[in-house]
């Protein structure tokens, strides 16, 4: 796990490092006589600061986030928050559906089954899972031993990327024929053009959508707004299911409280969504994948069916890569037996 931890922060911190590096480089050479030690030089900054503002980010996120979320999952637990909210919601249905005696009952035979089924999943399986979380993460020392040597994996891994670039260029020209190594190097450099493109601007595009999640319900005065704000940025990190996954726990959460503000929150997920979908998304991502949303579907429900939440998270770039490979043999075979390659023909 130290390495499985270092090496994603090293992957994660890559742009961060090159963009540093190629502003530390030019500068220390001028300064600096000897190249090899102006070099090294570089290295060294470029890695130590991109760290440094990683953990800087990280312990920010963490010192406004953390105390509130927990909190909040406090409050839930210790609260009497079920039973009131359930005895306002059925006082607002009463109050509104009280010249319909027949849809009335109707509503109130439906709403108590769903509160029931709803009270037993948050008793049994959301609050022990969110709290068995936190203490999970944050309270274990073994994570925490995991977290310091992946730093230090990763700082080693950043200043010698560019050797392990050479040493891996060296064992594959020395094991495969010049034309099969330049072909596993294309293949290598397109999966990191579309792991790194899609992971890290999925990334940020997930910090954006959390903190504009996190104003607007500040500036609506929903309750939660801090909790439901980091559950939404987290899930929008899944295609296309992300934003349901996160919206609709904390759309019945709100429930308990206020029907009239779920029916707000709801209208402000999806307009909060339509804006990732159509212009914060495409901005950041482009057309990373080159996938049709059909195969995004698929990709993510496969991935997450055998890996979990880091199978929905990975799935879809894993699978561009495999399609774009699968494609590119099937072109090369239809070439040679003089076919066409265009789908349409």
């Amino acid at each position: 796990m130290p390495f499985v931890y270092g090496l994603a922060m090293a992957y994660l911190l890559t742009p961060v490092f090159n963009w540093l590096h190629a502003r530390f480089a030019p500068a220390l050479q001028k300064h600096v006589k000897n190249p090899r030690r102006a070099a090294r030089a570089a290295k060294f900054l470029s890695t130590t600061v991109s760290v440094l503002l990683a953990l800087l980010l990280v312990a920010a996120l963490l010192w406004m986030v953390l105390p509130q979320v927990i909190s909040s999952i406090v409050g839930l637990v210790e609260s009497n928050l079920l039973t009131n909210s359930i005895q306002n919601v059925t006082g607002w249905i009463e109050d509104t559906l009280q010249n319909n005696p027949q849809f009335e009952a109707a509503a109130q035979r439906v709403y108590a089954e769903a509160v029931a089924a709803l009270t037993a999943w948050v008793k049994t399986d959301m609050l022990p899972q969110l709290t068995n979380l936190m203490s999970g993460l944050l309270g274990t020392l073994t994570f925490f031993k995991n977290v310091f040597i992946g730093i230090i994996i990763a700082i080693y891994v950043l200043n010698s990327k560019q050797l392990f670039a050479a040493q891996a260029k060296k064992l594959l020209y020395g094991c495969l024929s010049t034309r099969r190594a330049n072909i596993v190097l294309d293949n290598a450099r397109f999966t990191h053009r579309v792991f790194g493109g899609f992971i890290n601007g999925k990334l940020l595009d997930s910090l954006i959508i959390g903190i504009l999640c996190f104003v607007g319900m500040t500036a609506l005065r929903m309750p939660y707004a801090m909790l439901i704000s980091v559950v939404v940025g987290v899930t929008n990190i899944i295609p296309f299911f992300g934003p349901f996954i996160g919206a609709i726990p904390s759309g019945l959460l709100i429930l308990l409280i206020d029907p009239l503000k779920a029916l707000y929150f709801v209208l402000f997920i999806l307009a909060l969504q339509q804006f990732d979908g159509n212009i914060l998304g495409p901005k950041i991502l482009g057309d990373s994948t080159g996938l049709s949303s059909f195969w995004v579907m698929f990709a993510i429900l496969l991935a997450g069916g055998l890996f979990g939440f880091v199978g929905m998270v990975v799935g879809v770039p894993l699978f561009a890569v495999l399609y774009s490979i699968l494609s590119g043999l099937v072109c090369h075979s239809l070439r040679r037996r003089g076919m066409p390659e265009e789908t349409q023909a």
